[in-house]
């Protein structure tokens, strides 16, 4: 479904990709592993659009989007719930689900459908759906990005860094959440620091330190590799 080959990005004087190989099959949960700084959230920004690679090529379904604007990127069916959640604070829950669909303004009744979905999903988002997103705790304001990022109704979903701030029994309700989202035919690409929880979701993994993949492999096989416990799950 999405194939990086060879992906440089440099931003000013700095390389914050460095020749990113991947491969991503449809309907798998692949998690990227990496520090803070290793470049992951600019690997997704690039997939997205928001970075233009210096060289390489990226694929979605067959077709190249490494030189298409964002917008473009959404309509074909790719989502970025961004590291951070992004919301619009002054905005209502609604008013900032509503802006997920921006892509699809058309499809009224279809949107509407989505909306729904969302909130079977996260029935606090249906509570408070007026109630501004600002005045939300850490744990409903993730909830809130992912339904945002749903509402666009994407094939794949790129979930950056989405347990970051939050207590780890909320970070355990997420990880059950993307799970579910997965199970439900979006393919999944999530940006971890929590390595240990990432693994224990996904099939495959890949480690990313500063731009370059270091390791890839099985989620059983990365989880058992030293290098990666030391590092990320300290063991």
């Amino acid at each position: 479904m999405l194939e990086l080959n060879d992906v440089h990005c440099v931003i000013g004087k700095h390389a914050v990709i460095s020749g990113v190989s991947l491969q991503i099959g449809e309907g798998e949960l692949v998690c990227l592993l990496g520090a803070n700084g290793a470049g992951k959230s600019s690997l997704f920004k690039t997939i997205s659009g928001l970075i233009t690679p210096t060289q390489g090529t990226i694929e979605f379904e067959g077709r190249p989007i490494h030189k298409k604007n964002p917008e473009k990127i959404v309509k074909l069916g790719v989502s970025l719930c961004p590291e951070g959640r992004k919301l619009f604070p002054r905005l209502s829950i609604r008013k900032n689900l509503m802006m997920g669909a921006y892509t699809r303004y058309r499809e009224k009744s279809q949107t509407a459908k989505t909306l729904r979905e969302i909130y079977e999903l996260f029935p606090i988002l249906e509570e408070r759906a007026d109630q501004e997103a600002g005045t939300l705790s850490g744990g409903e304001q993730q909830m809130l990005a992912i339904g945002r990022s749903l509402m666009c109704k994407p094939r794949l979903l790129l979930l950056d860094e989405p347990s970051l701030g939050l207590a780890p029994l909320i970070v355990k309700k997420i990880m059950e959440t993307i799970e579910g989202i997965n199970r439900g035919g979006v393919t999944v690409l999530l940006s971890e620091q929590n390595a240990s929880m990432a693994l224990s979701i996904s099939s495959r993994g890949y480690v990313l330190e500063n731009g370059h993949i270091v390791l890839e492999g099985t989620a059983r096989e990365l989880a058992g590799n030293e290098e990666v416990k030391k590092a990320y799950i300290g063991a």
